[in-house]
């Protein structure tokens, strides 16, 4: 009988895989704005070195699909090598005998239909369309491209006043943002390389804590021009807010009660206590922002009005209606839109779910601020129904682990089909067909049914959360185009044949993120300021501590905490708790401030707004 020994992975082995992980944190923290065609051929190198040789077009198309880029990237190729490369890809992908072979062609062929005029720019002119002086990744994936390693860098030296009027030069939201943001800006922090990206979003919030409130900065002399400002969610303050620091008289239409929009009406207090989005909104009003209550658009006052009254008028609504699921009974009592549910709540009229059962349908951040907000109205069971699995839920990962962390039940692969209400015309339960995963298309898997019968799930409330619509009936009314529910306007902002009208955020690109919506009012602000003939600046006047030469070690990232599940459901208090000093102190002081080393200085404090 031979000897055994127990199996130990090879040194090379181990080295290869800390290789492999180095290679996925640098992929993941690759910035913007790098040359796309430098990108497909080092893709098709790796790929190419993982080849086992057993197929032709796999392991010698990809060689010379590699070596057509070189000849492109070092200005030997011409027009025709890219036909070459298009038919050589063509014919990998048909004859490949594996995967390797299949998807490395096809990324290479995506390439040239995508980015076509990056490989004809370096054939003819011998250079690359991307810039040399890109901004930040961080920045560059902020929608209102806040200057993040800057209000870092001022955190670290404990100046949280400074820090909140420079994030408030391109984002007069801090504070709401350090509760709410959806952080696209830690997607491709460069810290990934090391360990992991920053807590950016716990810094803006623990620096919103501890300034206090914070005066915006002075106004511009008035040039007296005046603009109607329609809708007081973040985008319209944030657009009346530009107008007034650049001398232009705003008056925002709100026909709610309060200014906040779906900040106020829309998320709930655990995530965003009011009090803290006031003190965002005392800020823009501090400018000089008058504000007309309980006015709605095409009801109590017209567009045609509001052109007369004003040099320009800005539409700014948000996506305050619901989308149907098209069943019938949806009309039953009991069932009610997400945007319904979360509007009552916000104005304090909380239904009584003491003891029932709630289902909500859907899985993104609405829903599941619909069904932690459910569970602190007292219902005995709170039910997530969503078509897909967890993992195709739009819902911030963070926002799902705090929902079963509260005792929420995820029923996924199930989709709604009928509903059942009893003779007085109120809800019993929903029945729902078993899915499966099908088909990966444009890079998510569907579902198709499995063929088992419906599921039953009893429930005394139903609330819908599979999206939202724009009320736009006025508007079309009034001349104004509108294509597939949003308003279609110029790059600019401004709708067409009408100069002095403009749009933005929600109602213009449909429902997204508040920081897009804060963004998207930044520019058509500042397009507003040229349509009256100025070219105003936004300045801070914050000087942006010089970076530390101190050697940057590994470190972990520091994440907020929480209070404990079952502490939490029983109010509709703060679920977050903010870091410490020490805390941020570690956390700010792991930046490697791109903005000095590698990436140019971009600082100024006089930039446009867009």
């Amino acid at each position: 009988m031979s000897r055994l020994e127990i199996a130990s992975p090879k040194r090379a082995k181990i080295v290869m895989e800390g290789l492999y992980k180095d290679l996925e944190r640098r992929i993941e923290s690759s910035p913007p704005g790098l040359c796309p065609v430098d990108m497909a051929r080092a893709f098709v190198e790796l790929c190419h070195a993982q080849t086992c040789g057993k197929c032709v077009p796999c392991r010698v198309g990809l060689g010379q699909l590699n070596q057509c880029i070189k000849e492109v990237l070092d200005g030997k190729a011409t027009m025709k090598t890219l036909d070459i490369m298009e038919q050589t890809a063509l014919n990998a992908m048909e004859a490949s005998d594996c995967a390797i072979g299949y998807e490395a062609a096809n990324m290479v062929y995506k390439g040239l239909i995508g980015y076509r005029d990056d490989y004809e720019e370096h054939i003819k002119n011998g250079r690359c369309t991307c810039t040399y002086h890109q901004p930040v990744p961080c920045v560059a994936l902020c929608p209102a491209s806040v200057d993040i390693p800057g209000y870092i860098a001022l955190i670290r030296e404990e100046r949280y006043a400074d820090a909140i009027r420079l994030i408030r030069k391109d984002n007069p939201f801090p504070t709401t943002c350090g509760f709410i943001c959806e952080h696209p800006c830690e997607a491709r922090c460069r810290r990934n390389m090391m360990d992991d990206a920053i807590n950016i979003r716990g810094l803006k919030r623990m620096a919103a804590d501890y300034a206090g409130e914070v005066d915006p900065p002075v106004c511009s002399a008035p040039t007296g021009k005046k603009v109607a400002v329609l809708g007081g969610g973040p985008g319209g303050l944030s657009a009346a807010y530009y107008l007034q620091l650049m001398g232009h008289q705003a008056t925002v239409y709100e026909m709610l009660p309060e200014l906040g929009g779906m900040l106020r009406y829309g998320i709930p207090n655990y995530r965003l206590p009011k009090d803290r989005l006031d003190e965002d909104i005392r800020a823009i009003l501090k400018t000089g922002v008058e504000v007309r209550h309980g006015l709605k658009i095409g009801q109590d006052i017209s567009l045609q009005d509001l052109r007369k009254q004003y040099d320009a008028v800005l539409i700014t609504i948000g996506a305050s209606t619901d989308k149907k699921l098209g069943l019938p009974g949806e009309d039953a009592d009991g069932v009610v839109s997400a945007v319904q549910f979360l509007r009552s709540v916000g104005k304090n009229e909380h239904p009584d779910l003491t003891g029932k059962e709630v289902a909500v349908i859907g899985g993104g951040n609405v829903s599941m601020d619909a069904v932690r907000t459910a569970r602190r109205l007292g219902a005995k069971k709170v039910s997530i129904v969503y078509r897909r699995r967890v993992a195709d839920m739009t819902a911030l990962p963070a926002e799902i682990e705090g929902a079963v962390a509260e005792g929420i039940e995820v029923q996924t692969l199930m989709a709604p089909s009928s509903i059942e209400v009893d003779e007085q015309n109120h809800i019993k339960g929903i029945y729902v067909t078993p899915q499966m995963i099908s088909a990966i298309r444009d890079g998510r898997a569907s579902v198709k049914p499995t063929g088992e019968e419906d599921v039953y799930i009893p429930c005394d409330y139903l609330i819908v959360a599979i999206g939202q619509n724009i009320e736009t009936r006025h508007f079309e009314e009034a001349g104004i185009p509108v294509e597939k529910g949003k308003i279609h306007t110029k790059s600019t902002g401004a709708v067409e044949h009408m100069p002095d009208v403009f749009a933005g955020g929600d109602c213009a690109s449909g429902p997204a993120s508040v920081i897009t919506a804060i963004a998207a009012a930044k520019v058509v602000a500042a397009n507003i300021d040229e349509y009256f003939g100025y070219r105003h600046e936004i300045s801070c006047d914050v000087e942006i501590p010089e970076p530390s030469l101190e050697d940057k070690i590994p470190c972990g990232r520091v994440n907020m905490t929480e209070r404990e599940g079952c502490e939490r459901v029983q109010d509709f208090a703060g679920v977050e708790n903010c870091m410490t000093k020490n805390e941020a102190q570690q956390e700010a002081g792991r930046c490697l401030r791109c903005d000095h080393f590698g990436y140019g200085i971009f600082k100024g404090g006089r930039e446009r707004l867009w």
